[in-house]
C-alpha cells in the first residue's frame, strides 16, 4: 500500500514563504511524476506545479517565478517552497504521486495526500 504524508502547512502573512514536504511510503519501486495541487474554497483542483524523474518540471502561471518544485528520488520526497504568499494562494494542498510502479505490481498507479492547509493574511 502507498501512502503520501504532506507537512509544512501553516497560516502565514502576505508576503511570507513556507516549505511544503511530500513523502511516499510503501514498496515503491519508481514514481514518474509528483506534484503539487491545490483547492480553495468553492473552486477546483488545480495544478500547482509537478516534477518529473528527470526533474523537468512544470508550473501553473499563478506562481511561476516565486515557488520552486524539488524532489529526492532516493527518498521518494517532493517538496515546494513557496515565496512572495499572497491571499490567494490560501488553499488545501495536495501532493500525488503518479506512474507509481511498486514490487508486487508492474502495473502503474496514481496516488494522493491528504492533503495540508496553507493560510495566507494580508
Amino acid at each position: 500500500q502507498v501512502r503520501l504524508v504532506e507537512s509544512g502547512g501553516a497560516l502565514v502573512q502576505a508576503g511570507e514563504s513556507l516549505r511544503l514536504s511530500c513523502a511516499a511510503s510503501g514498496n515503491i519501486r519508481s514514481i514518474n511524476t509528483m506534484g503539487w495541487y491545490r483547492q480553495a474554497p468553492g473552486k477546483q483542483r488545480e495544478l500547482v506545479a509537478s516534477i518529473t524523474t528527470d526533474a523537468s518540471t512544470n508550473y501553473a502561471d499563478s506562481v511561476k517565478g516565486r515557488f520552486t518544485i524539488s524532489r529526492d528520488n532516493a527518498k521518494n520526497a517532493v517538496y515546494l517552497q513557496m515565496n512572495s504568499l499572497n491571499p490567494e494562494d490560501t488553499a488545501v494542498y495536495f501532493c500525488t504521486a503518479q506512474g507509481v510502479r511498486t514490487y508486487e505490481t508492474w502495473s502503474f498507479a496514481n496516488y494522493w495526500g491528504q492533503g495540508t492547509q496553507v493560510t495566507v493574511s494580508s
